[in-house]
Formats: structure tokens, C-alpha cells, sequence
């Protein structure tokens, strides 16, 4: 299959191609390419995508994954024979990387980004993660938070949260920006440093070697290198004289965790806004996006036009995230789904989970766990 970069398809005119992701859902809710339209990979294999077959004769069609392997693989097809095909070089990271390019308007890009937070996102963003940092006691006199950004839409919004609610001064407390490299390709690393100085986020990197540590383990790796990395980034925080670190979950990774853990894990849990290290003392681990809807940072990051590294991971092209619980993505996007279903009957759905694990009765409970002891209601009876 012929490829073609960004610059030569800006070049073609626009009613002569079909701009086609191949994807799958998890990596496409986190972004596209503007024009594109989104038919799985596995619906192309199977012969099962009538979009293509509605599609101009005559028009190119030009794919694209991830990093742009999986694309290339697509010419051997049979739904692909007489058809004037490319794959896009690069893929979307491709994509994006060509976007980041020219820093030229970085200034503007800032100010845009943060001007939207004061006004036009203020009420479904800023509102929240205030409320949360004031309701769960995120925030307190003199501390000082390590913001753990990963590269991705979340923690990237998370730290101008932050830098905008210090802006503030209504308490005390300083900021370190920390990234931790845990063996990403120098692309990769480049669109973090990119996204970071055309937000004004002055990050602090450091490297470590846990994607070389994980790459020959074959259960679970992504729990292992979850948990790997809150490791490192507890103990460097730590050494630069921070005593809380800050991620980026949302309300949407919460309510997903506490029906995940019923439906996959027959137990009531929740991922909680603030928690004790275990292993490191007097550290704290925070969540002050905890009531802000992952539609509302989706909206900001399109708004601004800004384009965010999703997940790194060298072990596969179509990984979507790397969840501490051990959840893989397909389970995460499978709740999602369910979630959106039951929504359409109950518009309450969402907040109902939610406040489930806060009006927990423990009477009505036949067991549960407390400091790592089971009790049980006949202990009682």
C-alpha cells in the first residue's frame, strides 16, 4: 500500500479523498482527525463496512491507525480491490506530532486554553475541581503537590486546574509539575515537552526503566506498570520535598471503577478522592478532577484544538489506557457503554452510582471488610 504524509494530503483537494479511522472506540473518543469518519478495523476485515462501499469510486481512500502499521496491512482485502488506496504515514500520532510542529502560537495557545477555564468552561470544569479540592480537603495550608501528568487530556488539564486555582491565593501551597518517562520513544516524550510549553506548564522529567522492567511479564503488565509507576512517582515526589501527588481521574473513572468492581470483581469499592501511601509516610495521593465529567475535558481539549497523548505503551498499537485496578481497556469501554444504555432510561444513572458508595448501610450489608478484617452481620445477629 502507498503511503502518504500530512503535507501531501493538505495538498489534495478535499472532494477527491475519504479520510477513514480504522481504531477502535477506545482510542477514538479520545480524538480525530477533523473530517475523518470512524469504521473499525474489524468491520473492514470482515466485509461488513457498507460506508466503504457508498463512497466514490473514484475517491482515494486513505487509512489510518494509531502509528500507522496497522493501516499498511489493509491492501490485501478484498473490499479493497480496484480501489486507489493510501495509508497515512505516521498514523494519528503522526498526525499530531505535524500539528505540534510550528510552536509559533504557543503564547495564544495558552492564553485561549486558560481563558477558557475562567469563562467559557469555568461552570463544568473549574467549579468542580474547586468544589472537590474544598469538599475532600485536597488542598491545605503550606503543602506541597507533585501534579503527575502522563501526557494525556486529563492530567494535562488537571495541571492548569491547578495553576489556576493557585492564581487564587486563597491557601498557600506550591506546585511541581512532575513527568515521569517510563521508557516512551523519543516521539512520544517530544509531544509531552510540545504540549507542556504551548500550555505554559514548566514540567519537571525524569526517566525510569519500567516499560524495559514489564516487557516480558505476560500477566497483567499494565497492572504491574500502573502500580510500578505510582512507585516512582511517590519516591521522586518525595525526594523534591513534596508530601502529596496528584492524578488525573475523573468522576467518569469513578463511576466505571465502582460498576466494574461489582460486575467483574463481586465486590463494593470505589476509587477514593484522597488516599494514605502505604509505602511511602506522610505522603498523600489526591484526585481533583474527581467530580469533573470526562464530556466536559473532552470539550475543552476540542475547543482549544489541543491534541493529547493517550497511552505510550510499547506493548501494543491499540492499548487505550493503563488502569491501576488491573481492568483492561475493553472492560473500561464495555461499562462505559452500559452506563450510556441504562442513561437513556434513567438520566439519573451516572450521579446514582456515584452516591451509592456514600449511603452505604451497613446494616443491610451480610459482609464486609475493615482494615483488611472480614465481619459479617451474625458476628452480630
Amino acid at each position: 500500500m502507498q503511503e502518504i504524509n500530512m503535507e501531501e494530503l493538505r495538498n489534495l483537494p478535499k472532494d477527491s479523498y475519504e479520510l477513514i479511522d480504522i481504531r477502535d472506540e477506545g482510542l477514538v473518543i479520545y480524538g480525530m482527525i477533523p473530517g475523518a469518519r470512524h469504521i473499525p478495523v474489524e468491520t473492514i476485515e470482515e466485509g461488513s463496512a457498507h460506508e466503504l462501499e457508498a463512497i466514490d469510486k473514484n475517491k482515494k481512500l486513505v487509512f489510518y491507525c494509531q502509528i500507522g502499521r496497522k493501516s499498511r496491512e489493509l491492501e490485501d482485502l478484498e473490499c479493497m480491490a480496484d480501489r486507489d488506496i493510501y495509508s497515512l504515514e505516521g498514523g494519528y500520532l503522526g498526525y499530531i506530532r505535524t500539528a505540534l510542529s510550528d510552536d509559533s502560537d504557543n503564547k495564544e495557545k495558552q492564553h485561549k486554553a486558560e481563558e477558557s477555564i475562567r469563562k467559557k468552561f469555568h461552570k463544568q470544569l473549574f467549579t468542580p475541581f474547586a468544589k472537590a479540592c474544598k469538599t475532600y480537603k485536597l488542598i491545605e495550608e503550606g503543602d506541597r503537590i507533585a501534579v503527575c501528568i502522563s501526557g494525556g487530556k486529563d492530567s494535562m488539564l488537571m495541571a492548569k486546574l491547578f495553576q489556576e486555582i493557585q492564581r487564587h491565593r486563597q491557601c498557600n501551597f506550591e506546585l511541581t509539575f512532575l513527568v515521569m518517562d517510563p521508557g516512551y520513544n523519543k516521539e512520544n516524550r517530544a509531544l509531552i515537552e510540545s504540549n507542556a510549553k504551548a500550555l505554559g506548564i514548566p514540567v519537571t522529567i525524569f526517566e525510569s526503566d519500567i516499560f524495559d522492567a514489564v516487557d516480558t511479564i505476560e500477566k497483567s503488565p499494565c497492572y504491574i506498570c500502573a502500580r510500578m509507576r505510582r512507585g516512582y512517582l511517590y519516591s521522586k515526589a518525595k525526594a523534591l520535598g513534596c508530601n502529596k501527588i496528584a492524578l488525573g481521574h475523573h468522576y467518569d473513572d469513578v463511576i466505571e471503577t465502582i460498576l466494574m468492581g461489582m460486575l467483574h470483581g463481586a465486590q463494593i469499592q470505589t476509587m477514593m478522592p484522597k488516599l494514605h501511601s502505604t509505602n511511602f509516610e506522610g505522603m498523600e495521593l489526591i484526585r481533583p478532577l474527581y467530580l469533573v465529567r470526562e464530556s466536559d475535558i473532552c470539550a475543552w481539549r476540542d475547543y482549544n484544538d489541543l491534541h493529547f497523548l493517550q497511552c505510550a505503551c510499547h506493548f501494543t498499537d491499540t492499548c487505550t489506557t493503563c488502569h491501576e485496578d488491573g481492568t483492561t481497556s475493553s472492560k473500561r469501554l464495555e461499562t462505559k457503554k452500559l452506563i450510556a444504555e441504562l442513561k437513556k432510561n434513567n438520566p439519573f444513572i451516572e450521579s446514582n452510582i456515584f452516591k451509592s458508595v456514600e449511603n452505604v448501610n451497613l446494616d443491610t450489608v451480610i459482609a464486609y471488610k475493615k482494615d483488611g478484617e472480614r465481619h459479617h452481620f451474625l458476628d452480630e445477629y
